[in-house]
This record gives C-alpha cells, sequence and structure tokens, in this order.
C-alpha cells in the first residue's frame, strides 16, 4: 500500500455498557483471539473497582474513563535527524494515537503489577490511575518532562 490510507474499521459496542472504548479496551487486551476471556477480565476488574471506589459515588465505567483520561499523555517526543545531530522533537499527540497509548500503557503495566488474577492487576492499575499514581501515570509524567525539557527544539517540528 504505497498511496492508499487503510479505512477505518468500525468497532461494534460491548454488551454490557454499549460503549465502543470498551470494546477497542477489550480488544487490546486480548490474547491469542481470546476475546470472551478479555471481557470477562474487564468485567471484573470493574465489578473489584465498583467494590473499592463505593465512597466516591461514581459508576466503575466512570472511574476507568477518568483513569484513562488521567494517564492520557498530550505531547511526545519524537527523534528528528538535523545536519547530522539527532534532537528529541516534543510534538503534540493526535486524539486518536493518545486513547491507544493511553490504553496500552494501562494494560502494559497492569501486566506487570503483582496480584492473584489479571482482573485484580488490571482493577489495581485502574484505580491508581484514578488516583493519578502508578506504572502509567509516572509514564504519563515522564513523558511530559521530557518533552518540556526539549522544548527548546520545539522549531525542528515536521
Amino acid at each position: 500500500m504505497r498511496k492508499s490510507r487503510p479505512k477505518k474499521r468500525i468497532l461494534l459496542p460491548d454488551p454490557i455498557f454499549n460503549d465502543v472504548l470498551v470494546t477497542r479496551f477489550v480488544n487490546d487486551l486480548m490474547v491469542d483471539g481470546k476475546k470472551n476471556l478479555s471481557y470477562k477480565i474487564f468485567y471484573a476488574a470493574l465489578e473489584i473497582v465498583k467494590e473499592k471506589t463505593e465512597k466516591t459515588g461514581k459508576s466503575p465505567l466512570e472511574v476507568w474513563k477518568k483513569s484513562l483520561e488521567n494517564i492520557t499523555p498530550g505531547v511526545e517526543v519524537k527523534s528528528r535527524r538535523v545536519g547530522g545531530a539527532t534532537f528529541q522533537v516534543p510534538m503534540e499527540i493526535r486524539p486518536e494515537r493518545k486513547v491507544a497509548i493511553s490504553i496500552k500503557n494501562m494494560i502494559l503495566f497492569a501486566r506487570k503489577r503483582s496480584g492473584k488474577s489479571m482482573a485484580e492487576k488490571l482493577s489495581a492499575e485502574i484505580i491508581a490511575g484514578f488516583n493519578e499514581e502508578g506504572g502509567a501515570y509516572k509514564k504519563k509524567e515522564d513523558t511530559h518532562r521530557m518533552a518540556e525539557a526539549n522544548r527548546a527544539f520545539a522549531h525542528f517540528r515536521f
């Protein structure tokens, strides 16, 4: 495919919350094509989140969305070669990529966590993101810090 852009696939909303973002998350959580297992893990994680965050008065889906929002980076650095030197140039991130990065980071850091089941690990990461802590939130902060440090090279933007 040299010139043509791949056409966007339309995702169907998930059966319980009727939300396309949930489907997107479950698709990234899925391993070896086991989508049903991914749904079970996600819904079990939200049940655990519901038990742990009863006093906030928010639904587990709202807690999950707020957590994703908290770990979504706004800028990133890309390498740019100018006159033999490589600069880390800070750039805005496209909205679709922002969502993809935040979902992937949440899943990655949930898998790295210690815990019994994936549902427990994921729920712990969701709650950590909601409280603006945890691995995924730290990664976002590091990305922003790196972009801020290299702001002098912003004029190399391409």
